[in-house]
C-alpha cells in the first residue's frame, strides 16, 4: 500500500507550516521525516492520518489498483504518537478488546501473547492511568507494530522509554521492515537509523521550493 501526496501544504493563520510537498511512500520502506522541532513534522504525519485536513494539494491512499477513500484510510493506518492518548479508565485488557474490535490483531501473534511480546506481562488488570509514561508508551507501539495494518505512522517513538525500551523498539522496526510501510516523524537519528529513505520537511517550508520526489 502507499501514499501518494500531490502539491501538499499546510497552513495555521498566516504562515504556511509547509508546502509544495510532491512525494510517494511506497510500501515495504522505512522513511524518515526530519527536521528541528517545529519545523512541521508532527503537523504532516497528522495530515497523512487524516487527523487534520491539509489547507493545498492531495492525499491520495492506494493499494495495488484501488483508490481508498480518505474516509476509510484509518482502517488500513495505525499510529503511535506522543500526543495520542490511551483510555486511562481502561484496564490493559479492557483496551485491548476495545482497540481490536477497531483494527484486527496480526496474525503472527496471539492475543494472549500478545503483552509478553510488547514486555508488559502481568499487567492484564492494571488501570493504564497507574502506568508509567513508558509503559504507555510500549503499549502505544505494540498496538501500532501488532495491529494487521500496512502502514505505521510515527511521531518521536521512543518518548519516554529507556535504554532497554529503545533497544524493544529497534527490534521491532528490525522484525517489521520489511512487512509493512513504516513512516518515522523525529529529530532524533537512532530513532530512524533503519529507514532507507529520508524527507527533509526544511525542504518544503519556502513558497517558492516545490519538492522533487
Amino acid at each position: 500500500m502507499e501514499i501518494t501526496v500531490k502539491d501538499l501544504g499546510k497552513q495555521f493563520k498566516e504562515e504556511w507550516i509547509f508546502r509544495n510537498l510532491d512525494y510517494r511512500f511506497l510500501s515495504d520502506n522505512i522513511y524518515a521525516i526530519i527536521g528541528p522541532n517545529g519545523s512541521g513534522k508532527s503537523t504532516l504525519i497528522q495530515v497523512l492520518s487524516g487527523y487534520l485536513p491539509q489547507s493545498h494539494g492531495t492525499v491520495s491512499y492506494l493499494s495495488g489498483e484501488k483508490r481508498i477513500s480518505p474516509e476509510n484510510f484509518f482502517l488500513h493506518i495505525s499510529v503511535a504518537t506522543p500526543y495520542i492518548e490511551l483510555i486511562e479508565e481502561f484496564t490493559t485488557r479492557e483496551l485491548l478488546d476495545f482497540h481490536f474490535k477497531f483494527k484486527a490483531l496480526s496474525p503472527a501473534i496471539q492475543l494472549d501473547e500478545f503483552l509478553e511480546v510488547i514486555e508488559l506481562g502481568g499487567t492484564d488488570d492494571k488501570m493504564i492511568k497507574n502506568f508509567s509514561s513508558g509503559m504507555k508508551q510500549r503499549l502505544k507501539l505494540g498496538l501500532a507494530f501488532y495491529a494487521r495494518t500496512p502502514i505505521i505512522l510515527l511521531d518521536e517513538p521512543t518518548t519516554n522509554l529507556d535504554a532497554k525500551g529503545v533497544d524493544w523498539y529497534q527490534a521491532l522496526l528490525d522484525t517489521h521492515k520489511h512487512k509493512k510501510t513504516i513512516i518515522i516523524a523525529s529529530n532524533q537519528p537512532y530513532e530512524y537509523s533503519q529507514s532507507n529513505q529520508q524527507l527533509n520537511i526544511l525542504d518544503y517550508k519556502s513558497k517558492t521550493t516545490r519538492g522533487i520526489m
